[in-house]
């Protein structure tokens, strides 16, 4: 955003997003360990969900030790998330909505880099996939 303040509008558009990103951050909560094993139970495991909703939650995969040691690992996991309200709060502004795809790049030491993508709603399928594989193709050659 480029724009200005003015005397009519002592704020710009930055601005507001800004502040908007500050506001969902403050929406957020993080759960701590024992939060997170008190609902963790009763949680659907995704890899063992159903096409039609139904499947296995933690608490009939796991014991009072194994839910204990998952709990602290999603813990981690959510420390350890990337702020990335900014840029939610900018995709939203513009229209815009993520894609599942993603490309990244491992190491020995883990990911060197991951690209996400958001287009317009409206963009076809095909130029999604171009869109993609295009610059998959691009990151390729200099590998």
């Amino acid at each position: 955003m480029t724009d200005n303040p003015t005397p009519d509008r002592p704020y710009t558009d930055d601005d507001l997003r800004t502040e908007a990103a500050i506001c969902l951050l403050g929406l957020s909560t993080t759960p701590g360990v024992a939060d997170i094993r008190r609902w963790l139970p009763g949680a659907y495991v995704e890899s063992h969900r159903e096409d039609d909703g139904s499947g296995h939650t933690w608490g009939d995969l796991l014991d009072e030790n194994g839910l204990g040691e998952v709990s602290g690992k999603v813990h981690a996991l959510v420390e350890g998330a990337a702020d990335v309200t900014r840029w939610a709060v900018d995709l939203g502004a513009d229209g815009l909505e993520p894609l599942p795809e993603q490309l990244s790049a491992q190491t020995d030491n883990g990911p060197w880099f991951r690209l996400h993508f958001a287009v317009r709603p409206d963009m076809p399928d095909d130029m999604r996939r171009a869109l993609v594989e295009g610059i998959g193709a691009e990151i390729a050659k200099h590998f």
